[in-house]
């Protein structure tokens, strides 16, 4: 029976990866990357002054790269191989930089924000009573209304989920209840259990004259969903798109993947958090031991801003303007006050990285503690500073973490901070009976976030991502005391347990580190 089970699970990897043009995606790429090693081994024979010429570009990469905005440690990355091949890699920098999709798609959101800007309002009344009661929240929620056109919102309900298992009843109690619209965008999207069940209760909604829109990231194409399944679910009555669906041609913004998971019913309640539409978020398939993650359901007002959100990502592969007014959050929606709410996205593209300041600002801010759940741990010198300073000033810094990773390479990385933090006085724990995938943060018992976040370069600077900033709200303790919870079945790290890591562990994580911004 269990060797029936397994080769029914081979035929199936088999034919996603076919159906997924998965190897015709890799052959392809690296057919691209050996004409551009091609033509810098031609360039470099063919003459000594078209050599020279190029060793003169490397040398205006450098100074361009010196004198750009943006992370040092980018310019670092990219200072390598500029100056160690300087051909090659000024070559592969102009390839990476002057490419049309990622400028197009940039463009079309920067309009598609400002579109948004004329129905996005901020209440002077809200934000004045949170500048009374907290003038540094006041700054922030400014900020974030500022550069992310993301409003701070009263009378908005919070039910804070510490597993998927028991957020996806929620889930789907509240799809059997709407009446107008449901609006689905997740980062990974597979067959089984969990979305056959969610997509059984759609067919159900579309029959009843509900719009159902789904999106879910092109990455799923490569080994989770044939590369038609768009027009399947469209056949059931669904509108479906893939973001950024990965061709055969490579270009940079196939490095911006849409990490963000958010379903939004008749702009009246909204979900978001760490689950995707997967088997092991449930924990009714077993990856790397039990699946720790979480979520939060909202509603009143703040479901608007989500609303907003999807509508614009939708809206990159469309033309013309959105329509909104039919999706608004309904003006009578009535709901109790329940302290502060700012429900934020972050953008690859631009200078702000309103993720990153976010869990900066509450860092720097903290008082007593900084609570922390996040898979990955690939810190840039910013957030090492402000988790370090947090920990010497006398704040309690704890940061938990998977005690088995899914990927390797990442769990080695994130080891070789692990010193420099406990050094400091942060303390790190490892859930020991699997993968911790939450991304929260608490901090004083007067702030939370919960969100799609993770603590790396990733969700900082090159994904689309989506969180929930929480403030004086009655959830935050219940958010507090799940990581309470979550830690007493943790183990505690000490500055002795990297030394007992395999060597071939810490000399991969070593050499990782030089390549962090890019993983």
């Amino acid at each position: 029976m269990q060797s029936e089970e397994m080769k029914k699970k081979g035929l199936k990897g088999v034919k996603t990866i076919i159906f997924g043009r998965t190897l015709i995606v890799v052959f392809a790429f690296l057919i691209q990357f050996a004409l551009i090693i091609a033509s810098f081994i031609w360039l470099r024979d063919y003459s000594f002054y078209v050599y020279a010429g190029f060793v003169v570009l490397g040398v205006l990469v450098l100074l361009h790269l010196f004198n750009s905005r943006g992370n040092p440690d980018f310019k670092l990355v990219w200072m390598i191989p500029v100056t160690v091949v300087p051909v090659f890699g000024a070559l592969l920098y102009l390839y990476i930089n002057s490419q049309p999709g990622t400028r197009m798609i940039y463009q079309r959101l920067q309009h598609l924000g400002k579109f948004t800007k004329q129905f996005v309002t901020q209440k002077e009344k809200v934000k004045k009573d949170l500048e009374r009661k907290s003038p540094q929240m006041g700054h922030l929620a400014s900020y974030l209304m500022e550069y992310g056109t993301c409003p701070v919102y009263e009378h908005t309900l919070v039910t804070y989920f510490p597993l998927g298992d028991e957020q996806f009843p929620a889930m789907l109690r509240e799809l059997e209840k709407a009446e107008t619209f449901i609006f689905m965008e997740y980062f990974i999207l597979e067959e089984g259990y969990m979305w056959n069940t969610v997509l059984e209760t759609l067919k159900k909604k579309v029959k009843e004259g509900v719009e159902v829109r789904v999106m879910y990231d092109g990455m799923c194409v490569l080994a989770l969903l044939p590369s038609f399944y768009p027009r399947i679910l469209e056949k059931e009555g669904i509108q479906c798109k893939m973001f950024a669906p990965i061709k055969p041609f490579f270009s940079p913004h196939y490095n911006n993947r849409d990490h963000r998971k958010i379903l939004v019913i008749d702009g009246k309640t909204a979900f978001t958090g760490g689950t995707n539409l997967a088997d092991e978020y449930i924990n009714k398939k077993e990856r790397f031991g039990h699946w720790k993650d979480t979520a939060v359901m909202l509603k009143g007002e703040a479901v608007e801003r989500f609303t907003f959100m999807f509508l614009e990502m939708w809206g990159v592969s469309e033309r013309g303007d959105l329509e909104y007014e039919p999706y608004r959050t309904p003006a009578n929606l009535q709901m109790p006050n329940d302290g502060y709410v700012i429900p934020y996205d972050v953008m690859p593209y631009g200078y702000e990285r309103t993720g990153k300041q976010v869990y900066l600002d509450i860092l720097n801010t903290a008082q007593n503690y900084v609570h922390i759940m996040t898979p990955y741990l690939i810190l840039d010198h910013e957030m090492i500073l402000a988790l370090t300073y947090a920990a010497k000033r006398g704040v309690e810094v704890c940061i938990i973490m998977p005690h088995i990773p899914d990927k390797k390479t990442a769990f080695a990385l994130a080891k070789t901070y692990y010193n420099e933090l406990l050094e400091a006085g942060v303390e790190i724990y490892e859930y020991t009976p699997g993968f911790v995938h939450a991304k929260v943060f608490t901090s004083d018992d007067e702030k939370a976030v919960v969100g799609t976040v993770n603590m790396d370069y990733r969700s900082f600077y090159h994904h689309f991502e989506d969180g929930v900033l929480f403030y004086r709200n009655s959830q935050i303790p219940y958010v507090e005391r799940d990581f309470q919870n979550t830690k007493k079945k943790c183990v505690k790290i000490s500055v002795a347990d990297y030394k007992r890591l395999s060597l071939f562990t810490r000399i991969m994580g070593r050499v990782l580190r030089i390549f962090a911004p890019l993983m």
